[in-house]
């Protein structure tokens, strides 16, 4: 299916795309190789001696200790406890937000506007910081709230922005069969909504997930304080970049997997492009002509034909 945007690349065209593909390849590679080596060569110290470079063992050998993988699974689950309910607090004030935002009475709808603005303008960090020191919370409820409340706020306005991309006929068949407005909007047009946002739904909540990490500033034993603070302090500073890799690729491993998953929801949630699925068969003037003269010839059943 070719594209009405613009024409499709000829065979020069796909050669060049082909060969900038390759070269960038390349140089990729080269660069992630330099840098390999250069983050593995010696390197001097302050009094003169040589370090080992950091992928030498003795960099390395502290991960044969099973004290070590108990403190990091616990930082996992740690910063997969504080995900899980911050995501559970920031669907739930999503729902309300979008509700209020989108209400018919401007008592309602302004001030929840102003409380989303006042929200979404405050950095989580300094958010985590004010629950923390006004409620006393502790580095816990001062993550998942501040989470909760900011990923709440950005979930409910894409809520909102579900709810008025429907056609108004919707809203209008709910109050036609007798509905309230409320429950024409809880019943009818906020499941489609949702659906329709899901995956931007999905693709925020990867990103609540990689904010937990700012609850290292606030104390908490997630897993980036635990593999960048608590590991290296009790082990020797020598040992701090392996632990920062290890945290590193947890992280990254977590986070590709929502991604995927927040790919595969965009998928089954979205349109299937360039699919057809007609509910008749397409006939074209040739086939009905051919149609009606053999109804003519044959005639109706139980009758003769036209002479």
């Amino acid at each position: 299916m070719t594209s009405v945007l613009y024409d499709a690349p000829g065979p020069k065209a796909r050669t060049r795309s082909r060969m900038f593909s390759i070269v960038g390849t390349i140089i990729i590679l080269a660069g992630v190789v330099l840098l390999a080596l250069a983050l593995g060569a010696p390197k001097p110290s302050a009094n003169g001696a040589v370090q080992p470079g950091l992928w030498d063992i003795s960099r390395w050998d502290v991960f044969t200790d099973v004290q070590v993988w108990r403190s990091i699974w616990g930082g996992v689950l740690a910063t997969l406890r504080m995900a899980a309910v911050g995501a559970v607090i920031a669907l739930v004030l999503g729902v309300v937000f979008s509700f209020a935002r989108s209400a018919d009475h401007k008592a309602i709808r302004v001030p929840a506007a102003i409380i989303l603005e006042f929200v979404r303008g405050m950095p989580v960090l300094l958010m985590m910081l004010f629950i923390l020191l006004v409620f006393a919370t502790g580095s816990f409820w001062a993550g998942v709230l501040a989470l909760g409340v900011y990923n709440g706020a950005i979930i409910g306005e894409a809520l909102r922005a579900g709810i008025q991309s429907l056609p108004r006929g919707q809203r209008e068949a709910g109050l036609a069969i007798g509905l309230t407005p409320l429950a024409t909007r809880f019943r009818i047009e906020f499941p489609q909504a949702f659906r329709q946002m899901l995956p931007i739904i999905i693709a925020q909540l990867v990103v609540l997930l990689k904010d937990t990490s700012l609850a290292f500033i606030v104390g908490y034993s997630e897993l980036l304080r635990v593999g960048a603070r608590n590991l290296p302090d009790f082990f020797g500073n020598r040992y701090f970049f392996s632990f920062f890799l290890v945290v590193f690729v947890i992280y990254l491993a977590m986070n590709l997997t929502l991604s995927w998953f927040a790919r595969f929801i965009a998928r089954r949630s979205g349109p299937k492009s360039g699919k057809l699925t007609p509910t008749e068969p397409t006939l074209t003037p040739k086939d009905s002509l051919a149609s009606v003269r053999g109804s003519y010839s044959t005639g109706d059943a139980g009758g003769p034909g036209p002479a």
